[in-house]
């Protein structure tokens, strides 16, 4: 299998790393200075607290082409229209690894629906300069498995070759047969919580404020209510039916722990206000076609 990891961010960078370590043909877009410093110096990697960098010298391209049997597009969710707008015309599968709660159709509208997959790339980390630093490998254990999912819930052929493919190169994929509803539920979850943690100033300092992360549950409440498809995973329905007690204490507790302060809820640049600001807008829409 031929691929493309279209977005050379911390995800992009760490998908194409271990794809290229593990043999595949893959090749990683990037524009501008990320693209300049990957050509100068591969895919830097170091875990969250090592001062050791590893340099892997994946193949880099600066615009998509065809010829390629999957295109993997590790973007922003405010970045997806320029995405598509490329994409348009081209051949090969597209499987969109990313915060999406607007569903299939807006995709598959404009590089043609047979296409579309959906997906979520269950990891985290931060940009330092040029190094992507990540959490220790933690979606290649079976701890976080990476759901991945045609539209209409099937289990195809091409599906079953993707998540082999993510498999060998290490990562827990698998098939997720409600992807739709999973990324709308983890939207409604996440669009608070990224929201909450900006406004504070960080995990640890909303932590510190229980009124602000009682807020901030009751916000999640009323999404996970006004959603239009089931709750996936069923899980998330204890953030409706918890005493409220012991839930502020539970997201007090995540707020504080290494997985919250080394993820990407510390990033506070303008593309992650951005991208907040999409999934709210599409998490509206959802609950106004309920």
């Amino acid at each position: 299998m031929r691929l493309l990891v279209y977005g050379a961010g911390v995800l992009g960078s760490l998908f194409a790393a271990h794809l290229h370590e593990a043999g595949h043909d893959v090749a990683l877009l990037a524009r501008g200075e990320r693209l300049a410093a990957l050509r100068r110096h591969g895919v830097q990697l170091a875990e969250a607290g090592s001062p050791v960098v590893r340099r892997v010298p994946v193949p880099v391209v600066e615009h998509p082409a065809d010829g390629y049997d999957l295109i993997a597009v590790l973007v922003r969710t405010h970045q997806v229209d320029a995405v598509l707008e490329s994409l348009a015309g081209l051949d090969g599968d597209v499987l969109f690894l990313l915060n999406w709660a607007a569903g299939p159709e807006p995709l598959g509208a404009v590089i043609g629906h047979e296409r579309v997959l959906l997906g979520f790339g269950a990891t985290g980390g931060t940009m330092d300069g040029d190094v992507v630093r990540h959490r220790a490998a933690d979606f290649m254990t079976r701890r976080v498995a990476m759901p991945i999912g045609e539209p209409d819930g099937r289990t195809t052929l091409r599906l079953e070759r993707i998540v082999r493919t993510f498999r060998t190169a290490g990562m827990n994929a698998r098939p997720e047969p409600k992807m739709d509803a999973w990324l709308k539920t983890h939207a409604a979850f996440e669009v608070p919580l990224g929201q909450a943690v900006r406004t504070a100033g960080g995990p640890v300092a909303l932590a510190d404020d229980p009124d602000a992360v009682r807020d901030m549950l009751h916000l999640m409440r009323q999404n996970l209510a006004a959603m239009p498809t089931p709750l996936v995973p069923r899980g998330f329905a204890a953030l409706r039916t918890l005493p409220e007690g012991l839930l502020v204490a539970t997201l007090r507790r995540f707020l504080r722990s290494p997985t919250a302060v080394q993820s990407g809820l510390s990033d506070a640049s303008p593309a992650t206000a951005a991208e907040l600001a999409r999934l709210a807008e599409q998490l509206r829409a959802c609950a106004k076609v309920r």
